[in-house]
């Protein structure tokens, strides 16, 4: 059931409070399992930390829904003799927006608090402040006084994430870390919930909703669950740029796609056209907005991974428009995530009996 009008969903808002950077994404997984465990048939976990949660067992044809539950992060690579703390970055971020901010360590132990830093502009010089700091020219501080004190609360290959929550904007706009992925990873079980809930005997497919792992970082975990689960069709979540604040021109930017808008309904070379249409006449018929979004080649989102799978899979990807993307203020219109979930909804339900993608 969709939360109230200005209000996030419980299982979203938990999921933008799980901490999951990619290669650590145990929170998320333990959202996942409390969420999904008691209406899914079951909840499978692989090797890459992948959850697969499955619904309709020897139906067919199956239809995989990909949505990556983990997010940028760092990892802590070195602890010098003051105790200040050196990181690796992990995702592709953007270093102007690292320093300055409120961090979690996730210990062993449990979450330890600090800040990144860097020089203060008052101690550069007029053509230092011209420079973006390299990685290595940033550090977090935890108020430790030696690398001894800093060692009994931290280890190297801690993750790190930033401490950013969800906020409401205004209306159905958010702000929050994570919302890249975390709101894509909501709609893919979000819809098997619903499904599970009022449609488990129209449901003529076996659909198998699955939290990603290591997108960030290549979309690794979308090659093996996507093998394993050998689906007929696939259907990507992921989020894309709304490009309707200042200075971004559609015309360099992918098209114009505004917040509130709906779903970014891809179609280029990494889409199935039998998939397409489906979805495109399902938004039409049930009046979900949707906008176009043209792709010229394999796409940078889990949808690349699914259509390569095996023999090849007939492949969809929607898009919640998104914007800041990969900085701790990432904004969201509630409303297109709604519509994202309901499309999806309509597409499960809409496969018959052995049908297949092929054109």
């Amino acid at each position: 059931m969709s939360a109230p009008a200005g209000e996030a969903p419980d299982f979203l808002r938990d999921l933008l409070e799980a901490r999951s950077p990619s290669g650590y994404e145990q929170e998320a997984q333990a959202v996942v399992d409390r969420y999904l465990g008691p209406v899914a048939e079951r909840v499978d976990r692989d090797a890459l930390g992948n959850r697969m949660a499955v619904l309709g067992e020897g139906k067919d044809p199956t239809l995989l829904l990909a949505g990556h539950m983990d997010e940028l992060g760092f990892v802590l690579s070195h602890i010098d003799d003051k105790g200040f703390l050196f990181f690796e970055t992990i995702g592709g971020h953007d270093r102007i927006m690292i320093p300055g901010r409120r961090v979690r360590i996730l210990t062993d132990r449990g979450p330890v608090s600090g800040v990144t830093g860097k020089r203060a502009v008052h101690l550069m010089s007029a053509e230092e402040r011209k420079k973006i700091p390299e990685v290595h020219e940033m550090w977090i501080d935890i108020g430790a006084t030696s690398g001894e004190e800093a060692s009994k609360l931290v280890a190297v290959g801690d993750p790190v994430v930033y401490a950013h929550g969800l906020e409401p904007l205004r209306g159905e706009r958010f702000i929050a870390r994570g919302f890249d992925n975390k709101s894509g990873c909501y709609v893919v079980n979000e819809v098997l919930r619903r499904l599970a809930r009022d449609h488990a005997d129209a449901l003529r497919a076996k659909v198998v909703a699955v939290s990603t792992s290591q997108e960030e970082i290549g979309t690794r975990g979308a090659y093996p669950s996507t093998f394993a689960v050998d689906p007929q069709f696939g259907i990507a979540v992921d989020v894309g740029h709304a490009t309707d604040h200042p200075d971004c021109d559609p015309r360099k930017h992918g098209g114009k796609h505004v917040l509130g808008g709906g779903p970014l309904l891809s179609r280029g070379p990494n889409i199935n056209p039998v998939v397409f249409a489906r979805l495109q006449q399902l938004a039409e018929d049930h009046q979900i907005p949707y906008q176009l979004k043209a792709e010229n080649a394999p796409t940078p989102t889990d949808a690349r991974a699914v259509q390569m799978s095996r023999a090849g899979v007939a492949t969809g990807l929607l898009s919640i428009p998104l914007r800041y993307m990969h900085t701790p203020g990432e904004v969201v219109h509630l409303g297109d995530v709604e519509a994202t979930v309901e499309l999806i909804r309509l597409f499960a339900l809409s496969l018959e009996p052995g049908e297949r993608g092929d054109w």
